[in-house]
């Protein structure tokens, strides 16, 4: 059966949207382990700049999802105030949603799936669309987290996360990002067209959101390379 590759781009809240609660919440410890105002306010910016690290003070702006067999899939993201017309380019369609439907798209996508690849999707990907399924009342179709190993996963919902396969499960000391991953495989990274993941949420703020979709769909290209090689060289069937 065909397998799907996925991946998922995020922002943060907005500090100052947040209740005083909340941000009490998320920084009650950095007087207690800063040894500075300087160390302060440098934690402080941290704790901002990677709100969109977790489902519980972010949201997802886009979902990408491309086949490996026919190299062909799909970009839903955001773009609440430039909304485009849906097109298609380099076989890759790009629509542009609310968060909800984008996960409602996705999830009744999956229903066509039973192997499904990621770079990390046990470790963000995968978490943070359950989380924020459940913020918007869907309910997932696959269980992408049954388990680790791939041996012992559901036969319906196989999931190839190349992180732990390159890794071999934490047996490699250091766990590379996509980027890295690409350069020692000798694929293109995504990050050469001049962008990172770091810049969604500044890109989103400048309602530059056709370029973070596309990022997205680099990324999937990325990951549906170290696949081929994963599968090529190092699954030993």
């Amino acid at each position: 059966m065909t397998k799907l590759i996925f991946d998922i781009e995020t922002i943060g809240e907005n500090w100052d949207d947040m209740d005083e609660t909340t941000q009490k919440a998320l920084t009650y410890w950095l007087k207690k382990e800063a040894y500075s105002e300087e160390a302060y306010a440098a934690a402080m910016a941290n704790v901002k700049n990677e709100l969109g690290f977790s489902p519980y003070t972010g949201q997802i702006v886009a979902i990408g999802v491309l086949e490996v067999e026919t190299n062909k899939g799909a970009v839903y993201y955001q773009a609440p105030e430039k909304p485009k017309e849906d097109f298609e380019e380099d076989g890759i369609k790009y629509r542009a949603l609310s968060e909800k439907t984008m996960l409602e798209n996705f999830w009744q996508g999956a229903i066509n799936y039973s192997e499904f690849v990621s770079f990390n999707g046990r470790g963000f990907d995968v978490p943070f669309l359950m989380i924020r399924s459940a913020v918007n009342g869907i309910k997932p179709t696959k269980d992408l987290m049954s388990n680790r190993y791939l041996s012992s996963q559901k036969f319906n919902a196989q999931h190839v996360d190349l992180m732990d396969q390159l890794t071999f499960y934490g047996a490699v000391q250091r766990r590379p990002k996509l980027h890295m991953a690409c350069r020692a495989l000798g694929i293109k990274s995504p990050k050469e067209d001049g962008v990172d993941g770091d810049e969604v949420g500044p890109l989103f703020k400048s309602k530059e959101y056709l370029k973070i979709a596309k990022y997205n769909a680099a990324d999937l290209r990325a990951t549906r390379e170290l696949y081929l090689k994963w599968n090529d060289f190092i699954n030993i069937k």
